[in-house]
């Protein structure tokens, strides 16, 4: 199957034990048929941020949503303050303009971690990390000074533009969420790759493809 791949908001991959990050910046995202981008506007809240206690609060970063229009131009549709304090890490439009965002600048791991903006910008989902694992798992990530490792680089819109994958470790373990913000996560355990689309009352099931229908 081909998957869509767009492009990363910040591709921050900084060293596992260390914090170093480049400032944050203006960032542009398109879909994949480029009927829509999104701009992504820094905040200025440091204090929100691990690592920065007694830094100065502020405004929380900003997104600009853009359409194409008849005439080939783009036209602003919305703007809306998002849920990170200084800027997400990556961030996706799928080819319905939705928007969504993976962790928080400085914080990976930290905050909301996943979340889904509808095209008019209003929150659709958002989870922080300990909606997905439990502590224990969260535990066994590896953590750096102000950051929890607790996904790979491998995160892309899949084909089809209904839902996003997020790969968490090299096994192949990994999220498959809807727009909605509904999602499973499923992992090979005993030789059966199984899924969950919970973190409390777990019930581990064969994969079910988005929409319905089995795999």
């Amino acid at each position: 199957m081909r998957f869509a791949v767009l492009a990363l908001g910040l591709t921050i991959v900084p060293a596992a034990q260390g914090d170093e990050w480049p400032s944050p910046a203006i960032h542009e995202v398109f879909s994949h048929n480029r009927a829509y981008f999104v701009r992504v506007v820094p905040g200025k809240s440091f204090g929100d941020t691990v690592g920065f206690s007694g830094a100065g609060k502020g405004p929380f970063a900003t997104a600009e949503f853009y359409r194409l229009e008849k005439d080939k131009s783009y036209r602003l549709a919305a703007t809306a303050t998002l849920l990170n304090p200084i800027a997400p890490i990556d961030f996706f439009v799928t080819d319905r303009g939705v928007l969504i965002t993976l962790d928080n600048w400085h914080n990976m791991g930290y905050g909301k971690i996943v979340v889904f903006y509808s095209p008019d910008g209003k929150p659709i989902r958002a989870y922080e990390l300990s909606d997905l694992f439990t502590k224990t798992e969260i535990d066994g990530f590896q953590h750096s000074v102000s950051s929890i490792w607790w996904r790979k680089s491998a995160n892309y819109v899949r084909e089809g533009e209904n839902s996003f994958n997020v790969t968490v470790n090299d096994t192949g373990a990994g999220f498959i969420f809807e727009v909605t913000g509904a999602y499973q996560y499923c992992e090979t355990t005993a030789g059966k790759f199984l899924c969950r689309n919970a973190n409390k009352d777990r019930k581990w099931r064969a994969y079910r493809e988005p929409g319905g229908g089995s795999h």
